[in-house]
């Protein structure tokens, strides 16, 4: 499996605090099948603003550790990026990360409220070729309110990343009937863990995958954990 949400470079958000913890979750994730993780640090505008070059570093650093220790599992760069009307304009200073360096860039919506700029985002990034991926729509208030928004964000060319602690009533009920809704429906793309810490959601994986497979098969589960993954870290275009 391929892991592309995760908060695991040190003290740059509120994710993994010391090495020792990340090497840790990433044991944890090797143990739960996981072969590659994109390392996607939160990027908010006044809350979390690592320059990408200090992610680029953390991740050298972090895989010149795991080379050292004979571990085989791959890291790569990324960003969690909160949307905001600011976006087309750090894209073009070079302050956003995409997926392991490709098309594919990972956007947080709002929890509680909805957005009335959206589109122009989406408009923007697709007049770049970037493919937009929404990070764990089943946790956003306005989804679970109305599931047929993701329909929507679909039809405007978005991708849907789920969180596998969702379907195991991590983030509350409503996002777990919601995850089940949006599985049921073919509409979930990747599922990843949005892992911030040790001894959390890497060890509940195996837990959540036989919950995933009940309801959308071995194959769907597949698709979605791992052969869509493996489109972003070849940068293929999204068929």
């Amino acid at each position: 499996m391929i892991d592309i949400h995760t908060h695991l470079i040190p003290n740059v958000d509120d994710g993994s605090k010391s090495i020792e913890t990340s090497l840790k979750c990433f044991e944890e994730a090797e143990n739960a099948g996981f072969t590659d993780i994109i390392l996607t640090s939160h990027c908010m505008t006044d809350w979390y603003e690592s320059k990408p070059e200090e992610l680029k570093s953390w991740k050298d650093k972090l895989q010149d550790i795991l080379k050292e220790n004979n571990r085989e599992l791959k890291l790569h760069t990324g960003m969690e990026i909160y949307i905001s009307e600011e976006l087309d304009k750090k894209m073009k200073e070079g302050r956003l990360l995409t997926l392991a360096d490709s098309r594919y860039i990972l956007i947080e919506l709002p929890m509680s409220t909805s957005i009335n700029y959206l589109d122009y985002v989406l408009y923007y990034f697709d007049s770049i070729d970037i493919k937009v991926i929404i990070a764990h729509p089943e946790r956003y208030r306005a989804v679970q309110e109305n599931p047929k928004l993701v329909e929507e964000y679909i039809e405007k060319g978005c991708l849907m990343q789920c969180n596998f602690g969702s379907i195991l009533g991590n983030y509350g009920s409503h996002a777990k009937s919601t995850i089940k809704h949006l599985l049921k429906k073919d509409l979930v793309h990747f599922v990843a863990t949005d892992c911030h810490k040790m001894g959390g959601i890497y060890l509940d994986v195996p837990k959540a995958l036989k919950k995933i497979q009940k309801i959308v098969g071995a194959s769907k589960t597949e698709e979605i954990t791992t052969l869509n993954q493996q489109k972003i870290l070849n940068n293929q275009e999204w068929e």
